[in-house]
């Protein structure tokens, strides 16, 4: 008897549905089960008691009865035809990924997507981050077709990722893949130096083909700057380079996947913080040690890419709140999510809008004290999010990720 007690214990502990123990309507099972818990006491099985229906005060008239059956055909709520239309609008990837995504990481991949299409659908406008080498990796694929379906407003990248979107776009079928990347011998590597392949995980970026091929439009760019007077920013040169068509000839892919033409040929609000480390920021400096380009002031630089984010987000909330897509962390992400507590703080500013919807992809830890693993909620105690607005973290590789994210807001 007190084995077959305890089973049945165990098995009430594991069948009972924790909201049914929370009912009112459940009093007498809530009883029981609470009893059988707390004590060795061997009860009899109960029977399932439904709630009593609250009686209504209400005469049930012919009128009441139409009006209930139509009720029941009346269209449903806002945010039920809008999750209905979501649903009917999904192409296959989105299909797949509501099917299969349904928990923990892979829930949230649900979740950003569902926020960044509500936030757009309010009126919203969204600000996006690539670090990493998210341009090698061609999101190009799908980033393309977000700037140009207006669902990216304003981007802040790396200098890497800004040019190596060119480099893909000029010399992709020169580059080579290693599969077994992770087996290389440093003789292997050196190899790959003899042949002027410069490796990217997997990937190898062709000097001569990439970046070579663009090296001299660049410096004729920066030339007639420097004799015009006038500086530019880093990414106004790559726009120029774009739409000036001297790079058409060489195009091996096709434009359309070249997320950064079509930021050009929108002329897209583009910061670049930190260009001086990339391959073409390294050339620009040799070019102004060699003396070829005598003013490095052509080049425009970061503290002048703050002040012009400072001014362009203190004007673009006036008509639209915009949100924060985070792709991988680092200068990329940390640089723009500041203009916010530095217009409040040091500028006095203070009826500039927060970030209103915040989601970063990354794999950083925050127990490492890393601030690009840093939880949105203790961006709340540097003023740069609230406390009401939607936050998310998708802790994935970000080359996985983001594409399916995109393919939700896009509906493919």
């Amino acid at each position: 008897m007190r084995r077959a007690g305890e089973r049945l214990r165990r098995n009430l502990l594991y069948a009972v549905p924790v909201r049914l123990l929370a009912d009112p309507g459940r009093d007498a099972l809530r009883d029981r089960v609470r009893c059988l818990l707390l004590s060795r006491t061997v009860l009899p099985p109960p029977r399932f008691i439904r709630p009593m229906a609250t009686p209504s005060k209400k005469k049930t008239t012919a009128k009441t009865t139409a009006t209930t059956q139509a009720a029941k055909k009346a269209k449903p709520t806002t945010a039920a035809a809008a999750s209905a239309a979501t649903t009917a609008q999904d192409g296959p990837i989105s299909t797949f990924v509501r099917h299969h995504y349904r928990h923990f990481n892979a829930a949230v991949v649900i979740d950003a997507a569902e926020g960044y299409k509500a936030h757009l659908a309010k009126g919203g406008s969204m600000f996006v981050t690539l670090a990493g080498a998210m341009s090698t990796a061609e999101m190009g694929l799908s980033l393309a077709e977000m700037i140009r379906q207006d669902k990216i407003h304003g981007i802040c990248c790396t200098g890497a990722n800004l040019e190596e979107d060119i480099y893909n776009l000029v010399a992709h079928t020169h580059y080579e893949r290693v599969p077994n990347y992770r087996d290389l011998t440093p003789k292997d590597e050196v190899k790959l130096l003899k042949r002027h392949l410069n490796r990217v995980t997997d990937t190898c970026i062709p000097e001569g083909e990439a970046i070579r091929r663009i090296e001299k439009h660049l410096v004729a760019l920066w030339h007639k700057a420097e004799k015009n007077g006038q500086k530019f920013f880093p990414h106004e040169f790559a726009y120029q380079l774009l739409n000036s068509g001297v790079l058409e000839q060489y195009y091996e892919i096709d434009p359309k996947n070249s997320w950064l033409l079509a930021a050009a040929e929108r002329n897209l609000p583009l910061f670049v913080p930190g260009w001086e480390d990339s391959t073409c920021g390294n050339i620009f400096a040799a070019h102004c040690i060699e003396g070829d380009v005598k003013d490095p002031r052509t080049m425009r630089g970061g503290i002048e890419y703050m002040m012009h984010l400072a001014e362009w987000y203190t004007e673009y909330t006036k008509k639209s709140k915009l949100g924060f897509f985070q792709i991988g962390g680092g200068i990329a992400g940390d640089f723009p999510i500041c203009v916010v507590p530095m217009l409040h703080q040091d500028l006095g500013r203070r009826k500039i809008p927060l970030w209103d919807y915040f989601c970063q992809i990354s794999d950083s830890t925050t127990s490492f004290g890393s601030y690009s693993g840093a939880v949105p909620n203790e961006k709340i105690t540097w003023g740069k999010l609230d406390e009401t607005g939607p936050k998310y973290v998708i802790e994935s590789d970000a080359t996985i990720v983001a594409p399916l994210v995109f393919a939700q807001v896009l509906g493919w």
